[in-house]
């Protein structure tokens, strides 16, 4: 007879099987691109069977979704406790925190997939859904990062404008270090971002 005593204790590892899955399939899509991460590569990294990887998730596209998901979340909660250690919103600070959100292995998954779903149907509408959300949600926490009044005409325009622009310094990142220049474009954009929320 199963107790809930015995229950716990597999639930909380098949919840700790279930992160290591969604982590490893970032890092596999950031490391390896789409084609090369199947469920085997990513168990394997995980350290789990593929048997166990299937348990979790029935396709190769559900755990890479869920995945960039999950992951979107915790960096978006991150950015938000960042926010409460910093009561000052410096507007040069946060571009510095969407800049750098839109360079490293989230970013580099998440491309991966969205080319795979340039030619593959199925996972298209996969991602089309879920980057709606993941967009809606990215762009509260950078209305909620900079204060902005998206009721002031403009604002919302600019706070769109960065992620726009710290996507498009992401790809330029993407095949050598463009940190030199991201940076001089990170102040000036911060200036100008600046004054379009009325704070200069």
């Amino acid at each position: 007879m199963t107790t809930t005593a015995t229950r716990e204790p597999q639930q909380d590892r098949s919840r700790a099987t279930r992160a290591r899955l969604l982590e490893a399939a970032i890092t596999c899509l950031a490391e390896l691109g789409y084609p090369a991460s199947t469920v085997a590569v990513v168990a394997e990294r995980a350290g789990v069977s593929r048997g166990a990887a299937q348990h979790h998730f029935r396709t190769r596209d559900a755990l890479f979704t869920a995945a960039l998901d999950h992951v979107t979340a915790v960096r978006g909660a991150e950015l938000r406790h960042e926010l409460e250690q910093t009561p000052e919103r410096d507007t040069g600070a946060v571009v510095d925190l969407v800049f750098n959100l839109f360079s490293g292995a989230l970013f580099r998954a998440a491309l991966a997939l969205w080319v795979a779903a340039a030619s593959e149907p199925q996972l298209r509408g996969q991602i089309i859904s879920l980057e709606a959300r993941m967009g809606r949600d990215i762009h509260r926490v950078v209305v909620e990062l900079l204060d902005a009044d998206e009721s002031t005409p403009g604002v919302r325009e600019c706070v769109q404008a960065t992620l726009d622009l710290a996507r498009g310094l992401g790809l330029a990142n993407l095949l050598t270090d463009d940190s030199g220049r991201r940076n001089r474009i990170a102040r000036q954009w911060s200036r100008l971002l600046s004054a379009g929320l009325d704070r200069s």
